[in-house]
């Protein structure tokens, strides 16, 4: 079981398995949410939209000639 100890600066270093497992990287932030039996759960917070930006790759569109669409006729 992986182990993170509290700093005197009171800071916390994830530990490499954990955050490989919820698939953190450099500049992630987490939830801490702590429960009423002190169980306490990590979530990584959701990124927002505009991380995403450039994630897919755009459409290639085909030029279609006008006389191809058919456009009018029944």
């Amino acid at each position: 079981m992986p182990v993170a100890f509290v700093t005197s600066r009171d800071r916390i270093t994830i530990p490499v398995e954990v955050r490989r497992a919820l698939g953190l990287r450099p500049h992630d932030r987490v939830v801490f949410t702590v429960m009423p039996d002190r169980t306490t759960v990590l979530r990584p917070k959701v990124r927002s939209l505009a991380g995403l930006t450039g994630a897919l790759k755009p459409r290639v569109r085909t030029k279609v000639p006008i006389k191809a669409l058919h456009i009018g006729r029944a």
